[in-house]
This record gives C-alpha cells, sequence and structure tokens, in this order.
C-alpha cells in the first residue's frame, strides 16, 4: 500500500483571466474548486492509474468536508482526522502571462489530534511505502517529519520525502526511497545556479551520497534526471501546450512510485514518472487514462553515465 501524507491539505480555488490588474475588479472568465496539496495530488493520479493508495493527513470545517466528498465523487480511498479548525483555502489565479498562487497558513491543531493521526503509523506493514508531502502547520512544530520518519521506520516501511529545504535534507540520514528537487530548489539547497544539465550532475549524486536512495531533478520542459546509486539518465522533455503546471511535480512522484512499487525497477518507474508529470501539466485538471498513455510513448530516456 502507498499512503500519502498531507498535513497542510487546502481547498484550491482557481480563477483564469485573460489579464489581471492589481487595484481594480477582475472578472474571471472560469473557475474551478480542486482539493488540493501535495499528497492528495499524488493520491488522484496514483487512482488514475490504478494504483492502490490511502491519503491521510488533518481535515476540518465546510473546506475539510469538500475536500473529503471531492476524494470519495473520485473513489480515492482516504483516513484524515478530523479537527476541529478549518482546512485553509489557496487562490489560484492563471492569466496568459503567469500563474500565480495565494497560499493560507495551515490551521491550529489540538494534541488529541495529533494524537490520534500519529496512532494510524503504528499499523504500517514493511512492504507500505509512505509519502511526506508539503509543508507542516506550525501547531505541529519543526520536527514533525522526522517524528513520522522514526514511526515508519520502527515499523519497517519505506519513506519518500516530497519536500524542499532543510527538511529534506534532515531526511537523507535516514535514507529516503525517492526524492523529487526541481532545478531551481536544488539550485536553493547548494547555494548555486546551473547553466546546463551536466553541472546539476554532481549535486545530485551529492544527494546520494548524503543518504537518498533514488533522485529525480526534473527541469520543467527541458526534461529530468534520475539518479540512481548505479547509472544516471536523462528524460527530454516532451512538446506540448502547457496547461496548468500545479501537481505535475506531484504527478511525477506518484508514476514513479506506481511502478516502483511493483517492479522494483528505478528506470521503468522514472519513465511512467515522467509520463504521469508531463500528461499532467498538459491537460486543464487530471489527464485521462488514453492521454496518458499517449504521452507515455513519447517517452525519451537515455543513459548519461
Amino acid at each position: 500500500m502507498i499512503y500519502t501524507v498531507t498535513l497542510n491539505p487546502a481547498l484550491d480555488y482557481f480563477m483564469n483571466y485573460e489579464e489581471l490588474a492589481l487595484g481594480e475588479v477582475n472578472r474571471t472568465g472560469k473557475t474551478q474548486i480542486s482539493a488540493g496539496g501535495k499528497g492528495i495530488m499524488e493520491s488522484r493520479m496514483l487512482s488514475l492509474i490504478g494504483a492502490k493508495s490511502k491519503a491521510l493527513g488533518f481535515l476540518g470545517g465546510f473546506s475539510g468536508q469538500y475536500i473529503k466528498d471531492f476524494l470519495n465523487e473520485n473513489q480515492i480511498d482516504s483516513d484524515f482526522t478530523e479537527i476541529e479548525d478549518l482546512t485553509r483555502i489557496n487562490v489560484k489565479l492563471k492569466s496568459q502571462e503567469n500563474e500565480t498562487s495565494f497560499d493560507a497558513a495551515g490551521p491550529k491543531l489540538q494534541e488529541s489530534e495529533i494524537n490520534h493521526f500519529l496512532e494510524k503509523f503504528d499499523h504500517l506493514k514493511e512492504d507500505d511505502i509512505v509519502v511526506f508531502a508539503g509543508t507542516i502547520p506550525k501547531s505541529l512544530g519543526e520536527d514533525f517529519y522526522e517524528r513520522l520518519i522514526a514511526k515508519v521506520q520502527k515499523q519497517k516501511a519505506t519513506f519518500v520525502m516530497d519536500v524542499d529545504g532543510q527538511k529534506l535534507l534532515d531526511s537523507l540520514p535516514a535514507h529516503p526511497l525517492l526524492i523529487k528537487p526541481n532545478r531551481e530548489e536544488l539550485e536553493a539547497i547548494f547555494e548555486t545556479s546551473f547553466k546546463n544539465n551536466e553541472q546539476i550532475i554532481p549535486y545530485g549524486q551529492k544527494l546520494l551520497e548524503m543518504g537518498a536512495q533514488n533522485v529525480i531533478v526534473s527541469m520543467a520542459g527541458d526534461g529530468a534526471l534520475l539518479f540512481t546509486n548505479e547509472k544516471v539518465y536523462f528524460a527530454q522533455g516532451i512538446k506540448g501546450e502547457l496547461k496548468n503546471s500545479i501537481g505535475a511535480g506531484d504527478s511525477t512522484v506518484a508514476g514513479f512510485l506506481a511502478e516502483y512499487s511493483q517492479s522494483k525497477d528505478p528506470l521503468l518507474a522514472f519513465r511512467q514518472a515522467i509520463a504521469c508529470g508531463t500528461s499532467k501539466a498538459f491537460s486543464d485538471d487530471m489527464p485521462s487514462r488514453a492521454f496518458l498513455e499517449e504521452i507515455y510513448k513519447k517517452v525519451n530516456i537515455s543513459e548519461v553515465k
């Protein structure tokens, strides 16, 4: 079973505009409401490709209920911990020029709610994979992911870190199965900048040395690199119309885990990852299964070293 953990989920409200003018009334031509949060997006993609998964986290209020209903309607298995506070609401604005996101702070959580959530990790099995994704509400404390990783390891299960910055680095000594920084996040981690793909390779390998088992570095339309302990692979960017980049990275992680949980082959998993991430970026919301399979056939991977 693949468990996705979204500690700070959100109700995402999307609004599309021809153009945006600050300080003026802007009337949208299209709106959409969706269940948001990195782990939730991963569960949506896992469900689409038929991988068995369960979404965990905290939900409360009318926005939390909307997310529960949304997941149920889409036949996505979940076991969220109910809270008294309101699940946050994020606003996503898209114009012809760019995409802008206004993300709210997380809810305040009570000790009893936190303890109830933690109890769920006592039932993990050795072949389970737990994906920790996204930000942490302040009320959980900065070390909460470390506490969760310890519980996963106690059960001899496997974990994945879909976070950035210091929390990603802090997880590496515990040997996550996969991490997936994008190029900008990798630059921030090592306080450098990359002019070409060759310059990225030593830093991807450094993350392996620091403890990661597999590393994917995504580069948007320029493709992605996979680092394993044996080899480095490059997936070429696939040409197409970018419609909605939100959730593309999460879908990449989901695609990798869906395949890897069955075959234990990182190269096959990388191919599935690229197909899922790309097809998500080329879709307004989630891609159809047929479109995903069409993109899968276009994935071109070569060995770098």
